[in-house]
């Protein structure tokens, strides 16, 4: 798909944890004619979306399917373990794996990080969803290892967090279907870099109506008067062009 054949709107995905809002807020400032769509889809589902020309982009979790998706990798988030605010890790400012030996660590279907061993003790069976999961750990049932955004996103009063060392992490990317690559993609890739409105990397944005461009506020030279060289426009300025030293146009004695 070309940028002409874009639609007025950009449809944007993004997963549970991510918060575009800062984004959004500058691509309105930036695109007032151009809505902005924002649709939150599960983490396994951001893909479909994409491919399915339900999204043009999405704010979706790492690793991305390289093969059909161009990404820009975003941020790294910290992980934690979400457990009751009574619980013996919170007497410590960070926690080790092996200190959660002892208690069932929840690993819901839907969970985001990629786990070689998952510490602790397994439980019986895997809550469907993270926020099942955070109920079971406010039932005193086991704790929960997440990134720090979902643990913020699902946060409650009796339950508390910490960072986890050692423990793998969830990185967040921009991405897009590689073969579908719109003028407002281009565009929302320039705000979530940090690039300016007219940047030269970024598509120019034409001047608002009545604004002059640079040329029009003296940009350009101008060009000399008719009859008149740049040289002898400069000579004028350092005197009346006579060689020097023979400024009054007698001629010079001879030796």
């Amino acid at each position: 798909m070309t940028g002409s054949d874009a639609t007025p709107s950009f449809r944007l995905a993004y997963v549970p944890g991510v918060m575009p809002d800062k984004w959004v807020r500058i691509w309105d400032e930036r695109q007032p004619d151009v809505p902005l769509i924002l649709t939150q889809v599960p983490a396994g589902a951001a893909a479909e979306r994409m491919l399915g020309g339900d999204a043009d982009a999405g704010l979706v979790r790492t690793p991305v399917d390289r093969s059909v998706f161009s990404a820009i990798p975003l941020y790294t988030e910290q992980t934690v373990v979400v457990v009751p605010k009574d619980h013996l890790v919170t007497a410590v400012d960070e926690v080790a794996p092996e200190d959660l030996s002892d208690d069932i660590v929840l690993h819901p279907l839907d969970d985001v990080l990629d786990w070689e061993n998952l510490p602790g003790r397994p439980a019986l069976e895997r809550p469907a969803t993270t926020a099942d999961a955070v109920e079971l750990v406010a039932a005193g049932i086991g704790v929960l290892v997440v990134p720090l955004s979902l643990a913020r996103l699902h946060h409650r009063k009796d339950l508390t967090h910490r960072p986890l060392k050692d423990a793998p992490e969830s990185s967040v990317a921009l991405a897009w279907p590689e073969d579908a690559k719109t003028d407002q993609v281009e565009d929302f890739i320039g705000i979530v870099r940090g690039r300016t409105v007219n940047s030269t990397r970024g598509r120019q944005q034409p001047p608002a109506r009545g604004e002059s461009t640079g040329a029009d506020r003296g940009g350009a030279r101008r060009k000399p008067a008719p009859g008149k060289s740049a040289g002898a426009k400069r000579a004028g300025k350092s005197g009346s062009g006579a060689p020097k030293g023979n400024r009054r146009g007698k001629p010079r004695r001879r030796s």
